[in-house]
């Protein structure tokens, strides 16, 4: 049992140290918790007084056997918050507890000063408990079942949703259509007559009638959505017949979605700082001469690779660590990229001394995308022996495909497009003049899973409750998948130009 004074004294102790390094951080708050309590509060994201419904309880009680299998254990959860909230593992001994204390200090200081984080709610401990009051408030008067099915779909699509937007104010908040300027209404068009024949040639009754069906003709003209619909659940929030307490649910996903996007989308990075920071206090101020091999053998498990799998941690230390040591030894700029003499590059040091500054300025600006796409070298894909792998079809196994640095760096950018997911929007909002929805997936070379494409499909009839269809690529060629409330269809509409 870890004594909580003493666990104090650490915890004060390691926020000076990381204060002397210059992380910058909100007030932390740390709470002890048994393995069962961190379980329920990993299975809610981190937020106890989440909404209630089914998936949390499921993911409770998968977390649950995998501890006790000796599968995963959580070592901490921290918060995107202010104060940032952390949780504390009480079985873990005291070295873990340092490691776990200083990498948390360093996540603090993540969320803090990393851009994408710039416009998430700082507040979202209390905003969550708020959704999770208004969610119980809607069981009570629609029903239990109702309002979890609901929630259901909202799951399913809240994936959809614009992440370019997140430096937008009104967290993610697009113009839509009724954002637009005003048409300018035409004037009616009259017959030609004299001034004392005009109420006679053109009466009002006239002018009234051709004035409503040049309207008519304007809206049925009129591009619906007038934009692309990047964010397709505002959307639906703006424009689906919902009644108000399910737009109300909507969202709240959709709030949910915009504020954990940013962790998405910074995931190597994020656990990259944190790893490198542990490491460093660790190493430097904080361990006992007694915990030095504990410490090794914990770090080393959290930078271990495993077979098929890309360590967030791992790729995010390594390449930190290889910046500073660019920036240090000034093996960066025009005149090191144009030496061709591969012995001069090798022993390449002008004493620079700007590594530390460098990757505090990484920190601050960059997310996995763009740091993976200006600092993943060669040099360092070489070092690493990094590679890309696939399935051979005829063995049934995984082999390496290849180890060329161009085919590893855009394996690595396409994962990390859109945090993964697939780019789908709103091309139309009244298809064919008949209220459809019709939506269009950005192909990239990789089509749609059909079973995600028609679940999805199902969720989304389900809020416009009109047919809805989705433009992709099967098999090289333009589809458009459709789901009308009962049935799904799959339409060809011609090969698919690559260019």
């Amino acid at each position: 049992m870890i004594d909580k004074e003493r666990l104090g004294s650490v915890i004060k102790d390691i926020e000076g140290y990381a204060r002397g390094y210059g992380l910058d951080f909100f007030p932390v708050i740390f709470e002890m918790l048994d393995y069962e309590e961190i379980n329920m509060v990993a299975s809610y994201g981190g937020f106890p007084t989440r909404y209630p419904h089914w998936r949390f309880g499921m993911q409770y009680e998968y977390m649950g056997k995998s501890y006790g299998y000796g599968l995963h254990k959580i070592y901490e959860m921290v918060i995107n918050n202010n104060p940032c909230y952390a949780y504390l593992l009480s079985a873990n001994d005291m070295v873990d507890q340092k490691l776990v204390i200083s990498h948390v200090y360093a996540h603090c200081d993540f969320f803090k000063n990393n851009a994408y984080f710039a416009h998430t709610n700082r507040k979202m401990i209390d905003e969550v408990a708020n959704h999770g009051m208004r969610v119980q408030r809607y069981m009570d008067r629609h029903g239990q079942d109702a309002v979890e099915e609901f929630v259901d779909v909202c799951s399913s699509i809240e994936n959809l949703i614009d992440a370019s937007a997140l430096f937008a104010s009104g967290n993610g908040r697009q113009r839509s259509v009724d954002d637009e300027a005003e048409v300018e209404v035409q004037d009616v068009p009259r017959l030609k007559s004299k001034s004392y024949m005009d109420a006679f040639i053109n009466p009002p009754e006239y002018i009234e009638r051709r004035r409503r069906e040049m309207e008519e003709e304007r809206k049925k003209s009129e591009r619906f959505p007038a934009r692309d619909a990047k964010d397709v659940m505002l959307f639906l929030i703006e424009h689906a017949p919902l009644p108000n307490w399910q737009r109300d649910v909507l969202s709240m996903m959709r709030e949910e979605a915009y504020y954990f996007a940013p962790q998405a989308m910074t995931k190597i990075m994020n656990e990259g700082w944190a790893s490198y920071w542990h490491e460093k206090m660790m190493t430097e101020k904080v361990l006992e001469p007694s915990e030095l091999i504990d410490f090794a053998d914990h770090h080393s498990g959290t930078l271990a690779v495993h077979s098929g799998q890309l360590n967030p941690y791992k790729l995010g230390y390594e390449l930190l660590h290889d910046i500073e040591h660019r920036w240090n030894t000034g093996r960066f700029g025009k005149d090191y990229e144009e030496c061709d003499d591969l012995r001069a590059k090798a022993e390449w040091d002008t004493g620079a001394g700007l590594g530390r500054e460098k990757i505090f300025q990484v920190r601050a600006i960059y997310n996995d995308m763009t740091f993976i796409d200006d600092f993943l070298t060669e040099e360092f894909c070489r070092e690493h022996r990094m590679f890309t792998f696939s399935l051979n079809e005829r063995t049934g196994n995984y082999e390496i495909d290849s180890r060329n640095f161009q085919a590893i760096k855009e394996k690595l950018l396409f994962s990390l497009t859109n945090m993964g997911q697939p780019y789908i929007y709103v091309v139309d909002g009244n298809f064919e003049n008949r209220g459809e929805l019709y939506l269009k997936h950005r192909f990239d070379g990789v089509e749609l899973r059909q079973d995600y494409a028609k679940a999805t499909l199902e969720s989304l009839h389900k809020i416009w409750t009109r047919p809805v269809h989705v433009q992709t690529v099967v098999d090289e060629k333009t589809t458009l998948l459709t789901y009308d409330g009962a049935h799904h269809r799959e339409r060809t509409m011609g090969e698919h130009n690559a260019a």
